[in-house]
């Protein structure tokens, strides 16, 4: 089920909603959780019955596992060697529906084989899911989680704001929220905050991000070959398409979660203001960056044991973060991309170096905004389409109404006649990719509007709006970019 359909909207949301505090509001507090996990399991089950044993099964072993580690003792194997045992049967299953083709794929392209492919479907939310059970077990491992029931384990796991796509939340960040008992009445103040944010985050998606991905289709999926502003128009199109798609979806999910009176962690924080390499990263995804950091970058060693091993561990973690989001070579290449400009953050910043403000968001935004080509393209030759028109291989076309004002350009290569054609794109293209810069560089974001928000007639009014323009717009099936992965 979408967020941003009507059945979400108006049947699933408002029936969840009244049940949930109906049930607390009679002290049913037990039942209100039972429900809650009831409704997560249904709202996760919309979209194929088939992946519930998966989850169900998953979550179990992790309870399971997760119990026998909170202990002092075991009774057979040692806990550490359980733990990694427990770690090693998650990153199995995820690596079994994830990454079989790829793996067999690549031993086909090696040795010529002809290994037939598994063509399993991807189960929703897996990656989520695998990581925040991942977290638990090192959290149970250190006598953190004493005290859980199963039951408050399973609405951790599948609380459906933040089930699909996000975001990676720790046990002390929920489980102490459910059980607080002012959290199991109506709270109008969150209600008003947590709409406003969902419909900014719909708005976010349904509007913007949406807009986007037409060009962005075109330009990577559809053109044979792009010139210099197609190329630009194409990869700053999904560009925006992702930052408006996933930070509209957490938007969405905090909103949501407001709702039942639960704060989810911020995921996002302005990334597209970044003026390095470093600083992106402590903006964009969050608990992702967290939790790279605490269960990969960390136990490697961090940056405890000399230079050269910390710029080894800044690699091996973001190329692990690069698989995580795919199961393809551009995917690895994206990871190698962000290690290795890390590690030259990091030399240039041991070095003393210091760039203008401006010049050091220019250099990261140009960055990320390459990188992004290699995450979004299917195969390398889309990547190098795209690529090579932005450097102007492709040549460079102007509108026709500039002919006779730039007509000193056409010696070298400018013409005026089919500038954005394999777009199949208008000028209006153009406002609308400066719109998005002013709105990633200039407006609040999310977090920022959780401190600032005033319920009155003005918030009232841009909520409204941005609701009823998104609902008017649902007139497709549009997922979330980052259900893929």
């Amino acid at each position: 089920m979408l967020f941003n359909s009507y059945e979400f909207i108006f049947l699933f949301l408002p029936i969840a909603f009244l049940i949930y505090f109906y049930l607390n509001h009679k002290n049913l507090t037990q039942l209100s959780k039972y429900f809650l996990l009831f409704s997560s399991l249904f709202f996760y089950s919309w979209w194929n019955i088939a992946y519930l044993p998966i989850m169900l099964s998953s979550i179990l072993f992790n309870y399971g596992m997760g119990t026998i580690l909170s202990q002092k003792k075991s009774f057979f194997f040692k806990r550490k060697t359980l733990l990694i045992f427990a770690i090693i049967v998650n990153i199995l299953l995820l690596g079994y529906y994830k990454y079989s083709d790829f793996f067999l794929e690549n031993i086909n392209l090696m040795f010529s084989t002809d290994i037939k492919l598994l063509h399993l479907a991807l189960p929703l939310a897996i990656s989520f899911f695998t990581f925040q059970q991942i977290a638990y077990l090192v959290s149970s491992y250190r006598q953190e989680t004493l005290g859980y029931t199963f039951i408050d384990y399973s609405v951790f796991v599948t609380f459906f704001p933040q089930l699909i796509a996000g975001p990676i939340v720790h046990h002390k960040e929920m489980l102490p929220q459910f059980e607080d008992i002012n959290n199991r009445v109506l709270n109008y103040k969150n209600i008003a905050l947590g709409l406003f944010i969902f419909s900014i985050g719909l708005f976010k998606k349904v509007i913007i991000a949406d807009t986007f991905s037409e060009w962005a289709t075109k330009g990577f999926d559809v053109a044979e070959y792009l010139n210099f502003i197609e190329a630009w128009i194409t990869s700053l199109s999904y560009t925006f398409q992702l930052y408006f798609d996933f930070s509209g979806y957490t938007d969405m999910a905090i909103g949501l979660a407001l709702l039942f009176n639960i704060r989810l962690p911020i995921n996002f924080n302005s990334p597209y203001k970044a003026v390095s390499i470093q600083d992106f990263w402590r903006r964009w995804h969050i608990t992702l960056s967290r939790f790279l950091r605490d269960h990969i970058y960390i136990p490697l060693g961090g940056n405890r044991h000399g230079n050269f091993r910390l710029y080894t561990n800044l690699m091996i973690t973001f190329i692990l973060g690069g698989i995580w989001h795919g199961a393809g070579w551009t995917f690895v290449l994206w990871g190698f991309l962000h290690g290795a400009a890390l590690v030259i953050h990091r030399i240039w910043k041991d070095m003393g170096g210091r760039l203008p403000v401006w010049l050091a968001w220019f250099i990261t935004f140009n960055f990320i905004n390459v990188s992004w080509v290699f995450f979004r393209a299917t195969t390398w030759s889309d990547a190098i389409k795209v690529l090579s028109g932005m450097v102007g291989l492709n040549g460079i076309a102007l509108p026709s109404f500039l002919a006779t004002k730039l007509a000193f350009l056409e010696p070298y290569g400018v013409i005026f006649n089919g500038w954005l054609n394999r777009l199949d794109g208008s000028i209006i293209m153009i406002p609308w990719i400066l719109a998005g810069f002013v709105i990633v560089l200039f407006f609040e974001n999310s977090s920022e509007k959780l401190n600032s928000f005033k319920l009155n007639y003005f918030s009232l009014f841009w909520a409204a709006t941005a609701f009823v323009l998104s609902i008017l717009s649902l007139n497709k099936v549009s997922e979330f970019l980052y259900f893929n992965f």
